[in-house]
């Protein structure tokens, strides 16, 4: 049991904003219900639905390829790959998403978020945050305090991030919607915060295709990246996965590195034709 008084413990992120009656994934998309059985057969593989999705970015991936070998296995855990991937023009749009961005997330976050009743800003951690709309999204339109850390291994991205938080090369500098929110980016290597995140820092650590990015690179890596999101919660935080990989293959191995906590998953609404599920990880209070 904790000695913390209870006005100075952290704020607990709730998963019970929907009710009880909404059993299939997906009803209500401030609930999270517990196991799932839920499997998709034939689903294409990660390189053509990438191609679907991101015409641009699979031809870059194709001169990666030859610049740096497949995309399979441990390259997608090389910096130079996202170095370069970050590197490239953008087509006008000042961020780029893997999956989704904020738009596609928020109906999710934001029921959680406003179930901490926090007095100060909510401390929110982004691993892997790369060039995406999430923390930016989080920052400039939730009407909920936050105060928001991208963190990414690529230095290419994070300048380009902190770039557009500023306001540089002609760009507006961003502005909170809750005049108490922050953002801010750093390097770091999500699978070693220690140097730059102290032991339950933060109630909500998001992590949108990080784990599927690491994990093609061996599941060793994708089991460092999750105890170090487990370690930076504080009491009753929340860590939530972003992913298209299914709740068959997820779920075995959240519950095997996170045994002391709750697992639960929701299906999101289907995007562009593909099915995608956010995994919540819940710490004890």
């Amino acid at each position: 049991m904790s000695s913390v008084p209870a006005a100075s413990r952290p704020p607990v992120l709730s998963s019970s904003a929907g009710t009880a009656d909404s059993k299939e994934l997906g009803q209500n998309r401030g609930s999270f219900t517990d196991r799932s059985t839920h499997k998709v057969l034939g689903r294409p593989s990660w390189e053509s639905r990438t191609a679907a999705l991101f015409p641009h970015v699979a031809i870059l991936a194709a001169g990666m390829r030859r610049a740096l070998g497949s995309l399979a296995g441990s390259c997608l855990a090389d910096r130079r790959l996202w170095d370069r991937l970050y590197a490239q023009p953008r087509g006008g749009s000042p961020t780029f998403d893997w999956f989704f961005g904020y738009e596609a997330a928020q109906g999710l976050l934001l029921p959680l978020l406003q179930s901490s009743n926090a007095a100060c800003p909510l401390r929110v951690l982004d691993v892997g945050c790369g060039t995406s709309s999430l923390s930016t999204g989080l920052y400039t339109k939730c009407p909920y305090p936050v105060d928001i850390l991208g963190v990414d291994f690529s230095p290419v991205a994070v300048a380009h991030m902190n770039s557009l938080l500023k306001g540089s090369h002609g760009h507006t500098p961003l502005c909170p919607r809750h005049p108490a929110s922050c953002l801010h980016f750093m390097q770091a290597d999500a699978q070693d915060l220690g140097p730059v995140v102290p032991s339950g820092s933060f109630q909500l650590v998001l992590d949108k295709g990080t784990w599927d990015a690491v994990a093609r690179g061996g599941l060793p890596g994708a089991y460092q990246l999750l105890s170090e999101c487990l370690r930076v919660l504080s009491p009753g935080g929340a860590l939530i996965q972003f992913s298209d990989e299914d709740p068959d293959a997820r779920l075995p191995c959240l519950e095997q590195g996170s045994q002391d906590c709750t697992v639960t998953v929701q299906e999101l609404h289907p995007f562009k034709g593909l099915t995608y599920f956010a995994y919540l990880v819940q710490s004890a209070p």
